[in-house]
């Protein structure tokens, strides 16, 4: 087991983790680590023990903790970064590119511009790469993103009302399924079931288990139902109440109130 601390390049990314060999780090505070890119800039989000074969890379270290020439420097690279992405969009319309800058970052050692787009299709953008290295002077990278990942840079506000999950707090995108809207008996409607990125709801994973359980020892809809009362189809099944609406042979519905959860 090592000791390790979970860090963001950016707020709500996803989570990497480094060995800090011992350093006073807390949760919030600013390092500086040493990744594939490069020397980067990142915030501690958590801390705690792992088992360092369950890695199938070697884990890199905390180079120290960020200083206050480091935090100006940060704070530099993305002003930077953010004229870099108007730059890049005028030389988009130059050559005529059917693409999309979502957002850009430098390295904290400057070693590489990195930029994110979108594109419906794959992008030929060598001479855009060409040009803007010979601006900045260092490595670029174009990196398409699809829209789950697009939803995520930008934001926005869910059917549900609220800010979208994968933009406040979701680190992963977890897969999601079509059988997760069937267990829950959510409409398959798409407008109903899609996000705003056009995928499948992130929260369709969020009490997916819970049905699953709580469904262990109930009967599915469409089944035959019969007790001492009722008999007929059911046409509905209200998993949290542990509830079932069973329809007769003169199509009148009835509630049926399961004893203990399930069919005795």
């Amino acid at each position: 087991m090592i000791s390790v601390v979970g860090v963001n390049f950016k707020e709500n990314g996803r989570i990497y983790y480094f060995s800090y060999n011992g350093m006073l780090i807390d949760i919030n505070d600013k390092v500086i680590v040493e990744t594939e890119k490069g020397l980067q800039y990142a915030f501690v989000v958590l801390k705690k023990d792992i088992d360092e074969h369950n890695f199938s890379s070697t884990i890199k270290s905390v180079i120290r903790k960020a200083t206050q020439d480091d935090i100006r420097k940060y704070l530099k690279n993305m002003h930077d970064a953010q004229k870099a992405i108007v730059e890049a969009r005028k030389l988009i319309d130059k050559l005529n590119l059917d693409m999309r800058i979502i957002d850009a970052s430098f390295t904290f050692d400057r070693n590489q511009l990195l930029f994110n787009f979108i594109a419906d299709e794959r992008i030929d953008f060598r001479e855009l790469a060409k040009r803007l290295a010979q601006i900045y002077k260092t490595r670029i990278e174009l990196r398409q993103i699809g829209v789950r990942d697009k939803a995520k840079e930008v934001g926005g506000i869910g059917p549900c009302g609220r800010f979208l999950c994968c933009n406040q707090f979701l680190t992963d995108f977890n897969s999601v399924s079509i059988n997760m809207a069937k267990n829950q008996y959510i409409s398959l409607n798409p407008t109903k079931i899609n996000g705003v990125c056009g995928r499948l709801l992130c929260c369709l994973k969020y009490e997916d288990d819970i049905y699953t359980e709580l469904k262990r020892d109930m009967p599915s809809l469409g089944e035959y139902y019969s007790d001492n009362e009722v008999s007929g189809k059911i046409v509905a099944v209200d998993v949290l109440r542990k509830r079932l609406t069973v329809e007769d042979r003169n199509k009148n519905q009835i509630v049926v109130e399961l004893k203990n959860g399930s069919v005795e």
